[in-house]
């Protein structure tokens, strides 16, 4: 089933579009999130953020993997694969750290969440606990053998040249 819409477009335009698609997904997630936060507080608003990602990751991460057409255990380089084209990966900066051939770190540069939060006068959002979950569940989506462990993450700031850092390490 396809968007006759879509089709007309130049490749430029749909570039675009995923743009606005982008900042759109965005929106709409930090829109219901603040909605729970404002009604219920921060703690009911954690505990759903993290039930929603527990779910959406691994289905990301699985939709991801067939559209690189990556094999069923990729291993490291398929996990930084598929983060690149990540819907969340458009409009924060990250960079990839190798750290020998079985651990890689994923560092968020720049993440709107947070420069939004700022912004706005918010208080920074806690997602570590939702990063966790996030984070773990993707990687292990893309390969059951791999292990996530926070590096630093809002609360639990350790590296101060980035607004996170996940380390993923292969296991065997």
């Amino acid at each position: 089933m396809g968007n006759e819409h879509l089709e007309q477009l130049s490749r430029e335009q749909l570039m675009d579009l995923v743009n606005v698609y982008s900042k759109n997904w965005l929106a709409l997630d930090g829109l219901w999130f603040q909605s729970i936060e404002k009604e219920q507080g921060m703690e009911a608003a954690m505990r759903h953020d993290v039930n929603v990602w527990r779910v959406y990751t691994a289905i990301e991460a699985r939709r991801l993997k067939k559209f690189l057409n990556l094999p069923e255990r990729p291993g490291l380089e398929g996990l930084r694969q598929a983060m690149n084209l990540r819907f969340n990966a458009h409009h924060n900066r990250h960079e990839f750290v190798w750290e020998g051939e079985k651990t890689l770190v994923f560092r968020t540069v720049y993440c709107r969440v947070q420069d939004t939060r700022q912004r706005k006068g918010m208080d920074w959002h806690p997602c570590v606990q939702v990063g966790e979950v996030e984070f773990g569940e993707f990687a292990r989506a893309i390969d059951d053998r791999i292990r996530c462990e926070c590096v630093s993450c809002y609360p639990n700031i350790t590296d101060e040249t980035c607004n996170c850092a996940w380390r993923f390490v292969m296991e065997e």
